[in-house]
């Protein structure tokens, strides 16, 4: 028996990235202001609030 299997991967951020986060409470527009092997530090363009998240993004689409 073949068994389906999901295949995710971590999104390769770069420095200044604009990113839009479909869901959930991180929900909207951020840009990336750090990255390390195990964070991502967004900041809210709206309100220039900064936060540092453990890695947590994958590739959905690009527009």
């Amino acid at each position: 028996m073949t068994a389906k299997v999901t295949v995710f991967k971590p999104y390769p951020f770069t420095i200044g990235q604009k990113i839009y986060i479909d869901g959930g409470r991180r929900n909207g527009d951020w840009e990336v202001i750090g990255i390390s092997d195990n964070k991502v530090r967004l900041r809210c363009p709206v309100s220039g609030r900064e936060f540092e998240w453990n890695r947590f993004c994958y590739f959905v689409e690009e527009k």
